[in-house]
């Protein structure tokens, strides 16, 4: 009996070891590949020492600060006559201050498009690259040493002309929180700092807890987050690196229960409009697409009257919004003017069918497409309609009481959005009751070659519900659903998918009537909850894998269902079939 029960104990922790380790091996290998782009700078990179007071340097002998240029920058402003809008970038655990390089490269190329109309100025602390995630002892070292920075910075402006109040800061990984923590110091003064963007920054509480002063500290920011959340005015973006990043844990990166909604915004680099790729904890200070996004955003949150970053919290929602969470593929206005001119010698073609598809190639004159709605609105409920890359900002209006064409019209293109491969627009028809006609506007081609799709359809006859297969099923089980109509959308919501500890697989078989063209299809894993969608693009027809988890759990008063949605084409059928990922469920349980 006694060789028994050590037979079966050695067989359970047998066991128990093997399914740790397909676990472990799940979060270090069964990521999506790495999709960003190296940003590469196209001169050479400098770093300009700033001299400190000596007794800053006295007090804090292993920090130093940095000014980031490049070639004829960095000579201009050899002797520091800085001009541009101050940013100030932190590193995190065992970071380097050059990786602000990127950010800084991107910034000075951009700056050099607008012949330097505006331009940033990219400081970087050196914090000689101590372990701050493993031991937190230098923690409020480095803070106090930021906010001497800060007002070192800001003293390099004093006397020119729209010398900035503010800096705005970028953190990566505990850097974030360092800038966070500048608002516990006594005495800080919250305005000198106008924004905060954080990099794979674990928020809520540290990786590994392994020593007091680490707790200690994260008690004493999240504690003062909380407590002043509505006081605390101070706009913050958080961006998570999703499941290639197995060092934070994109559920960290979440703001969402630490401060007021209305002036953070958490976002997972998977969900970021033209990005749409998973960071590992490094690549997320380099990942090109990502850097253009955040310098995008940055470049529109300038004022004009100040030459600063604005002060206008609506403002700053709306241009991280506009950059990280929808884009609608045009270019950011702080007030839109919707009210459009359709006008010129362009032709106006009415379209009076339900499905509607026009394949563009040298088109020698524009046209105006106008589906009248009054007949449509009886039987549907919603228009669709998409584009392959329509290389133009303004491509869908609105006419008011029109009998056939308008002189002007609503621009609708505000409710486009820019997804992987296509542009795509949803309007729900009785939301717009005045409106008399939805207008498409194909310009003069010269060559360029894309094709416009539109369609009217009753969503709930596109809305097919998927239950997912039970948590241990372990893969043996599936469930399937066939779409056999010709549509372009789909929506598809997973019954009780809302745990982190839950994980599957998706397969997305495609069958068209024509395989001599292949068709782009767009899935996108849609999280109501949390801004951590998920992005795949394929060509049909083909098989394509998904795999569906989450980053963060679905809060208890909240009853909405994750969606799958599906941009496809009329031309084929598809086939859905889940089953659960045991593998996957081990790998969520580990992280």
């Amino acid at each position: 009996m006694v060789s028994l029960a050590k037979a079966y104990t050695v067989t359970f922790y047998g066991v128990l070891a093997l399914m740790v380790a397909m676990g472990i091996w799940d979060v270090f290998f069964g990521y999506e590949e790495n999709r960003c782009s190296m940003s590469y700078m196209f001169e050479y990179p400098e770093y300009q020492k700033i001299n400190l007071p000596h007794k800053l340097t006295k007090q804090y002998p292993a920090y130093e600060l940095y000014l980031y240029g490049e070639r004829s920058y960095a000579q201009e402003n050899k002797h520091l006559l800085l001009s541009g809008i101050p940013v100030l970038f932190l590193p995190g655990n065992a970071g380097s201050y050059k990786q602000v390089r990127s950010l800084g490269s991107i910034a000075l190329r951009k700056a050099e498009d607008i012949d330097f109309k505006y331009h940033f100025d990219f400081f970087s602390i050196n914090f000689n690259e101590e372990l701050v995630a493993l031991y937190g002892g230098s923690l409020k070292k480095q803070t106090k040493f930021v906010h001497e920075c800060i007002k070192i910075i800001l003293k390099l402006y004093e006397g020119q002309d729209f010398a900035p109040k503010s800096v705005a800061i970028v953190g990566h990984s505990m850097g974030g929180l360092v800038a966070r923590a500048l608002l516990t110091i006594k005495n800080f003064k919250p305005e000198l700092v106008n924004l905060l963007v954080t990099q794979a920054t674990p928020h809520t509480a540290p990786v590994l807890s392994l020593d007091s002063y680490l707790n200690d500290f994260y008690k004493t920011v999240n504690n003062y987050w909380l407590l002043n959340a509505q006081n605390i005015q101070l706009i913050t973006l958080s961006i998570a690196g999703g499941f290639r990043d197995y060092q934070v844990r994109s559920g960290l990166s979440f703001l969402t229960t630490l401060s007021h909604q209305t002036k953070t915004l958490s976002v997972v680099s998977t969900a970021v409009p033209r990005t749409w790729a998973s960071t590992d904890h490094l690549s997320i200070v380099w990942c090109k697409q990502l850097q253009l996004s955040t310098i995008r955003a940055f470049f529109d949150l300038i004022d004009d009257d100040t030459k600063q970053i604005t002060m206008k919290p609506k403002k700053k929602m709306s241009v991280l919004n506009h950059h990280f969470v929808k884009n609608p593929a045009k270019l950011f206005e702080e007030t839109p003017n919707i009210v459009a001119d359709l006008t010129g010698t362009s032709k106006w073609v009415p379209v009076k069918v339900t499905k509607w598809t026009f394949m563009a190639f040298n088109e020698s004159y524009a046209m105006y497409f106008a589906f009248p709605l009054s007949n449509h609105r009886k039987t549907y409920s919603h228009v669709f309609c998409q584009n392959s890359m329509l290389d133009r900002h303004s491509w869908i209006y609105g006419c008011i009481n029109s009998v056939s064409m308008c002189t002007q019209g609503v621009d609708l293109s505000w409710k486009t959005e820019l997804l992987p491969t296509m542009k795509t627009f949803m309007l729900k028809l009785q939301d717009f009751p005045k409106l008399s006609h939805v207008v498409v506007y194909v310009p003069s081609t010269n060559g360029n070659e894309f094709v416009v799709d539109c369609e009217f359809f009753q969503l709930e006859l596109r809305t097919v519900h998927l239950p997912v297969t039970h948590l241990f099923s372990f893969g043996l089980t599936s469930r399937q659903i066939k779409l056999n109509s010709n549509g372009l959308f789909y929506t598809v919501p997973l019954l009780n998918f809302g745990q982190i500890y839950q994980a599957f697989k998706i397969d997305i078989k495609s069958k068209c009537a024509s395989t001599k063209v292949e068709k782009n299809n767009v899935f996108r894993l849609h999280i109501p909850w949390a801004h951590e969608d998920l992005m795949i693009t394929s060509k049909a027809p083909t098989s394509t894998e998904v795999s569906l988890k989450l980053h963060v759990a679905q809060p208890e008063n909240d009853s909405h269902a994750a969606v799958f949605h599906m941009f496809t084409s009329s031309e084929c059928r598809y086939e859905i079939t889940i089953r659960t990922s045991f593998l996957q469920i081990l790998g969520q349980a580990i992280v």
